[in-house]
């Protein structure tokens, strides 16, 4: 029994002697250098924290941080989205009832309406995996890391720009379509059954 009192008491001192020690040991502010500085691992000793966010560190430019989306140059393929490991993007797509709707910055033509592009970046583990994946390279990783808010929600991202109105009407006009070249297609098979 005491020997266990004994135990806990010369532990507890030992974390609190480390705690003072570390306390006292120094009130200087950290610079903020660029990791290709060579003292930039060293420079952790004897300082304390940066002041965020007062002072920032700054940002690698191969970091993996927060994901944005250029939707104009997005074709709908959905790669992102099947690359994915924890399904953090959803994506519907419409098809063009006129063909090609338009083209993108590096000349792909879009025939697919993104309907709804959403990231929920709570999900996220920033792999980049859907990065590697874009065909137009419309989604990438920006150096933003700091996205503070209060409600989970929040962190789902839109990106789609059509209106719902205006994708409702585009997915009439296909179910249309998909009708009329149905009912061409049966009274086409009739008239062969017809004819023999």
């Amino acid at each position: 029994m005491i020997k266990r009192a004994l135990n806990g008491f010369t532990t507890a001192w030992k974390g609190l002697s480390l705690t003072i020690r570390a306390l006292f040991a120094s009130n200087a502010k950290r610079q903020v250098t660029s990791i290709t500085n060579d003292n930039y691992f060293n420079q952790q000793n004897n300082t304390n924290t940066i002041q965020y966010p007062k002072q920032e560190l700054p940002v690698p430019e191969v970091g993996r941080y927060q994901l944005d989306v250029e939707i104009d140059d997005c074709i709908v393929c959905d790669l992102c989205a099947k690359i994915c490991p924890v399904n953090c993007i959803d994506i519907e797509s419409i098809k063009s009832t006129e063909g090609s709707i338009g083209e993108t910055s590096d000349g792909s033509k879009k025939l697919l309406y993104a309907a709804k592009f959403d990231i929920d970046m709570a999900k996220c583990m920033y792999c980049g995996l859907c990065t590697i994946v874009c065909p137009t390279e419309c989604i990438v990783m920006t150096n933003q890391y700091d996205k503070t808010v209060f409600e989970l929600k929040d962190l789902n991202y839109e990106f789609s720009d059509m209106s719902p109105e205006f994708a409702a009407e585009k997915r009439d006009l296909l179910e249309r379509q998909n009708a009329e070249k149905q009912a061409a297609k049966l009274a086409a098979m009739k008239a062969r059954e017809g004819g023999l």
